[in-house]
């Protein structure tokens, strides 16, 4: 139980007794803000601090960002890790009788009373290992269907694509969208195959209006009517409005989000080679991926990614493979990748991802390490020397040694050290802890980050040669509750986390000029759910973020309280002098602008504020951004995408100053123009 105790809230704990949160200086009945437009930092802010992370995990990419609707569609086996095929089969029971056919997840039979109809043969496939074989019957409908969520909301046209071999009997294959589990037709076209050799087929659907309604499963269906004998392989369902393959409405939502930069990493990429993602689409091979135990249909490859940093004008940041590669093979990525885009140099590369891992595949000692680092970073030099490089660096808390090692290379091997922070905000020391302290704690954790990384640049400036040399790239960096109660990447009390974040990232951007929030599709950023397209709240405070018109921090001082935790957070449990409310001020280029960033942290306080300006004329009305909900478990899903957004308000000012109010547990992003 939390109780209040003079100006201390401590919790109340046998055993716990140095367990608490403590009020370090009490919040005032009106705050203070003083700005002073005058005293600006020496150096730009980073655009590069507002960069984003894309992984194929969960359904970021295949079923997310990718606007393919159809999943394993070249019929292949071994698709999913075990752990992953028991969920499916949880998800969707009546793939178990699908299995017990040999049918391929997630391809159910048109007609599972007609018993065993279909043969998968191996070889001889148009794509990858494997392709079906249906048998027909003489009089009755047989087949194969796949349930999938149609964006009717957006478009009624879809268009697709199958190879198919004529085995025996009639020709005649119908493909279909039918509402799920019924014999009601959305949309059909008939194909006649009659060709002894694979040959690719194509067709449009066009789903008759109002008949199927947003939210609602589908089946795709490939129906053989009567005694036809068919081989089939490599399906593919798109929606017509598809832009080069990629979602149009995950598209605007990145694009939205103005980020300059998307990762190109994670987990995956120790196993990843690039190769098997280029080339013409329907022959890249499928597999799994190892790493996360879902498909890997490497239909989503290194053009694709390219397009997509085109659609949303952002730079491409991409993880080099550490693990099973080779330096040769990266070298040829970095060829590659400069020919296909529009700068053909100085492009962001990372020299693999958590290489401390034992997850990633054929990770280095710490032996290996060095020179591991550097033979590849002079395998992405030789191809260009102005390639800007990231070499594995550790996580906040514990970076010392490790760093250490990389700092054995000459200066020049790399320009950033990476650092990860990817944290259970659920997990504290204290035990049995009320949902406030976890919170509390959660939210004070960007202040010890800061601290933590002004560390990690002092071991690379004291490093000889180092000094001013390198910097830290934030990689990653994503909150997970761990509990249903913790703020969570997916909820309102992660959104206050990442306005505390990127205020931290603000204040150091000098050393750390590159970050990546995890990520621009899933996590903290934009999700897919039953073709529904929606953010999270830490995507809205983000997009307030990177699309504030900023060049400089400017001084600002904030007198609105403090407290400090003991036993919080296990990766940083200790944190002192936390902002009630955390505010940073920026100075647009042209010295026009101000932007005020603020993060109430209070649980329980709305906090009024007293805000002044100094050397600088202001208007007399201010644009007001706020961000909050009523409980900060409340989140956006597929069924009400925008039940926490930002709310916009303009605000008189007055030449003394204004007073402004910033609600409990909220971030708010002011902007003032000058007179």
């Amino acid at each position: 139980m939390t109780r209040i105790v003079g100006s201390l809230i401590a919790v109340s704990l046998a055993g716990s007794v140095h367990a608490q949160i403590t009020v370090t200086e009490p919040i005032p009945q009106t705050a203070t803000i003083e700005v002073i437009a005058s005293q600006a930092g020496k150096q730009p802010i980073p655009r590069t601090i507002f960069g984003t992370f894309l992984e194929p995990i969960g359904n970021s990419t295949y079923n997310g960002l990718w606007a393919e609707l159809l999943q394993n569609p070249s019929l292949e086996s071994g698709m999913w890790s075990p752990e992953k095929m028991a969920a499916m089969v949880r998800d969707q029971p009546e793939l178990r009788q699908a299995g017990n056919l040999a049918l391929p997840l997630p391809w159910e039979p048109l007609d599972a009373h007609q018993g065993n109809r279909y043969e998968i043969h191996y070889g001889d496939a148009a794509n990858s290992w494997q392709s079906l074989r249906i048998f027909g019957m003489p009089g009755k409908a047989t087949g194969i269907k796949q349930r999938v969520y149609l964006p009717i909301h957006r478009t009624r046209d879809y268009v697709g694509s199958f190879y198919a071999r004529h085995v025996d009997g009639d020709i005649n294959v119908t493909i279909a969208l039918r509402v799920r589990n019924q014999d009601d037709v959305l949309a059909s076209q008939q194909i006649q195959v009659t060709n002894k050799a694979w040959t690719k087929y194509s067709f449009k659907l066009q789903v008759m209006e109002g008949k199927l309604k947003r939210l609602d499963p589908a089946d795709f269906v490939v129906e053989l009517p009567g005694d036809e004998r068919v081989e089939v392989d490599e399906f593919s369902l798109m929606p017509a409005d598809a832009m080069s393959g990629l979602d149009p409405d995950a598209v605007v939502l990145a694009r939205q989000m103005n980020t300059p930069l998307v990762r190109f990493g994670g987990n995956f990429t120790s196993s990843y080679h690039w190769t098997d993602g280029v080339g013409p689409r329907d022959k890249r091979i499928s597999m799994l991926n190892n790493s996360w135990g879902i498909p890997e249909y490497n239909s989503f490859g290194t053009d694709e990614f390219l397009e997509f940093c085109r659609q949303i004008s952002a730079q491409p940041q991409i993880a080099l493979n550490l693990g099973s590669g080779t330096p040769d093979e990266a070298a040829a990525w970095v060829r590659y990748v400069d020919e296909h885009w529009s700068t053909h140099s100085g492009l962001l590369w990372e020299l693999g991802n958590e290489l401390w891992g034992n997850w990633n595949l054929a990770y280095p000692t710490r032996e290996q390490l060095a020179e591991r680092t550097a033979k590849f970073s002079d395998a992405v030099h030789r191809v260009d020397p102005t390639a800007r490089v990231i070499a594995t660096g550790a996580d906040p808390e514990v970076f010392k040694s490790w760093n250490a090692i990389q700092l054995t290379n000459p200066p020049g091997t790399f320009n950033y050290l990476s650092t990860h922070f990817v944290v259970g905000t659920g997990e504290v020391e204290l035990k049995d802890p009320s949902p406030e302290f976890v919170t509390s704690a959660a939210l004070a954790l960007p202040v010890e980050l800061g601290n933590r990384l002004r560390q990690a640049q002092s071991q690379i400036d004291g490093t000889p040669g180092y000094n001013e040399k390198a910097h830290i790239a934030f990689t990653e960096w994503l909150f997970i509750g761990g509990r249903h109660d913790a703020p969570s990447f997916t909820n309102t009390g992660g959104a206050i986390m990442t306005g505390g974040f990127l205020n931290m990232l603000l204040r150091n951007s000098d050393i750390v000029p590159v970050s990546d929030m995890t990520g621009i599709m899933e996590f903290a950023g934009i999700w897919k759910k039953r073709s529904q397209v929606y953010a999270t709240p830490s995507y809205y405070v983000f997009k307030l973020y990177a699309n504030a018109n900023i060049e400089r921090t400017i001084e600002v001082t904030t007198r609105a309280g403090t407290y400090s935790v003991a036993q919080g957070v296990k990766r940083l449990p200790e944190i002192a002098s936390v902002p009630y409310l955390d505010v940073v001020a920026a100075l647009s280029k042209e010295s026009r602008t101000i932007t005020l960033f603020c993060v109430n942290r209070s649980l329980n306080r709305d906090i009024a504020a007293k805000i002044s300006l100094h050397d600088f004329d202001a208007a007399r009305t201010a644009k007001v951004e706020t961000l909050s909900a009523e409980n900060l478990t409340d989140a956006n899903d597929e069924v009400a995408p925008t039940r926490v957004t930002p709310v916009s308000s303009v605000e008189e000012m007055q030449p003394d100053g204004w007073l402004h109010t910033f609600p409990r547990t909220s971030v708010t992003v002011i902007s003032l123009e000058r007179r």
